[in-house]
């Protein structure tokens, strides 16, 4: 059964082993930043909230959550060949960016140590957290004939160089708009049972819990550093973030609509509404968040999907030169879009008087 779900264009390392998809710029990223930063960071500030984080996350509310049921057992065959091959892509990419985590927190974890023990164990636990998310995801493609060598993935992936604020913005950013991601999707389900292809979608209501103390962990970290946040720089960089994220996941996904299609979902009006949660999330710990409602927002997003699609998809059979030049409009395309979306009147959170949760 097993054989009879693999493809060619899944690549193998070895047999029942998926190559790592290429690094680009809509991929996971591994991080790495400046421990010695980090570890002369002072939290006094916000102190007893980061201790309250802590003890829940000693509680372990998960610990006993991601066990797989006997639904789990069973052919896949069911799945046509198209769903099959978007919902590996979905699975390596989701298992990527959990694993990610991992290594980051439990870098982290080591290096601070000695030097911040409450901030080196939040970062252990968190570490817990994700290596359980990727082992899960991890089975899970070897329910479909393949799995991720983990260990490969370490020593084979670049690795980006952030700052300490730069990681606090990226991962607050990647943990909340992950919870919103996941409980979008159970909710849905849970609505529309027929539509949940496969088990695993049931574990996501518990599972983006942890997601959310993640990202209210780096939202407790920010506030006591309010360098962080309260000058100009910060508002650049908010901008900034937060348009990065929220352009990488819909490029993304509206390439990959037809998985989304498969879930009953519109991926187009999913993007949406987890891109207003996660902006109105991000208002409690950002000074600036995106105009969202802006008449021209997701229509310049639209313009850059497109744009996304069509650089996909050129030069594939021409020469290397030629398929540079081929790319290059649909690149200048894209660049102007983030552009205007960048440059578009952000909303100054100071003057909202409140957010919706």
């Amino acid at each position: 059964m097993v054989d009879s779900l693999k493809r060619p264009e899944l690549e193998e390392l070895r047999p029942g082993v998926k190559r790592p998809a290429e690094d680009s710029i809509l991929t996971p990223r591994f991080y790495t930043t400046d421990f010695e930063e980090m570890a002369r960071m002072d939290i006094s500030v916000n102190e007893d909230e980061l201790r309250a984080i802590l003890a829940e996350f000693r509680t372990d509310y998960n610990r006993h959550h991601f066990v797989r049921t006997d639904e789990f057992k069973q052919s896949w065959e069911h799945l046509d060949g198209e769903t099959r091959k978007m919902f590996m892509e979905f699975l390596e990419r989701s298992c990527t960016a959990e694993f990610s985590g991992f290594l980051l927190y439990k870098e982290l974890s080591r290096k601070l140590k000695d030097k911040s023990p409450l901030l080196a164990e939040c970062f252990l636990l968190m570490s817990r957290d994700e290596a359980r998310h990727a082992g899960f995801l991890n089975k899970a493609m070897a329910d479909f004939g393949l799995q991720l060598d983990l260990g490969f993935l370490t020593e084979s992936k670049s690795y980006t160089f952030f700052k300490p604020k730069f990681i606090f913005y990226a991962t607050y950013l990647s943990e909340k708009i992950g919870y919103w991601r996941y409980i979008t999707i159970f909710r849905h389900l849970e609505a529309h049972p027929e539509h949940r292809i496969y088990p695993i979608f049931r574990f996501f209501e518990n599972w983006c819990q942890d997601e959310n103390r993640h990202g209210d962990f780096f939202d407790a970290i920010m506030k006591a550093q309010p360098q962080f946040l309260n000058d100009w720089r910060a508002r650049l960089w908010s901008r900034f973030f937060l348009l990065s994220v929220f352009a990488t996941m819909y490029l993304n996904d509206l390439q990959r609509s037809g998985f989304y299609a498969s879930l009953g979902l519109n991926a187009r009006d999913y993007d949406i509404e987890v891109i207003r949660k996660t902006n109105a999330t991000a208002g409690r710990v950002f000074p600036l968040i995106l105009n969202v409602d802006h008449p021209k927002f997701f229509e310049l997003l639209d313009d850059s999907a497109a744009a996304s699609a069509k650089l996909a998809a050129a030069g594939k059979k021409s020469p290397k030169p030629l398929k540079i030049l081929q790319k290059l409009p649909h690149i200048a395309k894209i660049g102007v879009n983030m552009l205007r979306l960048y440059l578009m009147q952000p909303i100054d959170t100071a003057q909202l008087e409140g957010s919706v949760k």
